[in-house]
């Protein structure tokens, strides 16, 4: 199985959100975040061209940038996935993962828990030191089932990075 790890787009302040009284969960990203994600989502698909699945984090951020990542890959069932919310264990991932039967998943959502489950699929432990900027991405490989420790890590690119690819 290969694990698509992207974290979500740029986001509006969440000092300034915070002041709407509105919960964190339903912060949106930024026009400029979804124009440098779009450069970004491109990159992924110039990097792994056919994903089968994109799970989300329900929260609009995450759900916002699966949508742009989407329209990249054309055709792709886009999910949420509880386990991707903010603060989620890896361990809830992981078994997300486990009833999935597709070999290419993308999943989309928030720092520092990404870095964090990277770093478990990869060391076995969530103190890898691991990080995503907002848009950047990983690609993980499994070789068999995906367990804590059995990942390869294939790339991780900061945004910055992507738009390269594809300028």
């Amino acid at each position: 199985m290969d694990l698509l790890v992207i974290r979500h787009a740029i986001a509006g302040d969440r000092e300034e959100w915070a002041l709407t009284g509105r919960p964190d969960s339903e912060r949106p990203i930024t026009d400029e975040g979804r124009t440098a994600m779009r450069e970004n989502a491109r990159a992924l698909q110039a990097l792994v061209p056919k994903l089968e699945v994109l799970a989300t984090s329900p929260y609009v951020r995450a759900v916002e940038t699966a949508e742009v990542v989407g329209e990249a890959f054309g055709e792709i069932e886009i999910v949420h996935a509880t386990p991707l919310a903010h603060g989620g264990a890896p361990e809830a991932v992981c078994a997300w993962l486990e009833g999935r039967s597709e070999a290419r998943i993308g999943i989309v959502g928030h720092e520092p828990d990404l870095g964090q489950l990277a770093s478990w699929f990869l060391s076995g432990t969530v103190n890898g030191g691991l990080s995503l900027k907002k848009g950047g991405a990983c690609l993980l490989r499994f070789h068999g089932r995906p367990a804590q420790g059995a990942a390869e890590l294939k790339w991780l690119l900061p945004p910055k990075i992507l738009r390269r690819l594809v300028s």
